[in-house]
């Protein structure tokens, strides 16, 4: 989670400075590290495709 706040946080400054190809660069990296995070988050063995609210 630091990593993509990282990614956008220096995304926001490099657009502030102007160079916005690689402000966009980072965008994509840090959509790529959630992306990344949200199917390890899924696969995981101890908390993926768990629906605690359904067992009964």
């Amino acid at each position: 989670m630091a990593g993509i706040f990282g990614a956008l946080l220096l995304a926001f400054l490099l657009n502030v400075g102007g160079l916005r190809r690689l402000a966009v660069a980072c965008l994509l990296v840090c959509l790529a590290l959630s992306v990344g995070l949200f199917l390890w988050e899924i696969y995981s063995p101890e908390f993926g495709f768990r629906m605690p609210w359904l067992e009964v």
